[in-house]
């Protein structure tokens, strides 16, 4: 779907809501009838929906889905394991490593990863120098 076919049914919606309330206000007029009333709150609530379904699919079509991106990565990358780098977009230098999937993530790519109830996240030890040289080049200099 389209962005278009979203802006045509925010307009039919609107077209209903403007039918409905002015049925119901007929309905509500010197010859109050039972059966307008029923109609206008059908037209009303119906031009409300076709509406909110518009919107929804104007915001779907714009909207650009970040989990089927990480999916895409991850199952470009399985095959091969990059040394060093994001295990997903290896193109960023790892920050912190999921304990659970056993992945080395950076920063984009953690957000994307994220969730507090099932993952444990302890800080990449990937790429960082070992404690004792970068120690021992301060101490001689």
């Amino acid at each position: 779907m389209s962005s278009r076919s979203g802006s045509w049914m925010v307009a039919a919606g609107a077209v209903l809501l403007f039918v409905g309330l002015c049925t119901l206000a007929a309905a509500f007029g010197k010859t109050a009838d039972p059966d307008q009333l029923v109609a206008g709150a059908g037209f009303f609530s119906v031009g409300a929906l076709t509406v909110a379904a518009g919107i929804y699919l104007k915001a779907r079509a714009l909207q650009s889905d970040p989990a089927s991106l990480a999916a895409a990565k991850e199952t470009a990358n399985s095959g091969r394991r990059s040394r060093g780098g994001c295990e997903l977009c290896a193109t960023e230098a790892p920050v912190i490593q999921c304990k659970v999937h056993q992945l080395h993530l950076c920063g984009t790519c953690l957000a994307l990863h994220y969730d507090f109830r099932s993952c444990a996240y302890v800080p990449s030890t990937r790429g960082a120098n070992k404690p004792g040289k970068g120690l021992a080049a301060k101490a001689r200099a």
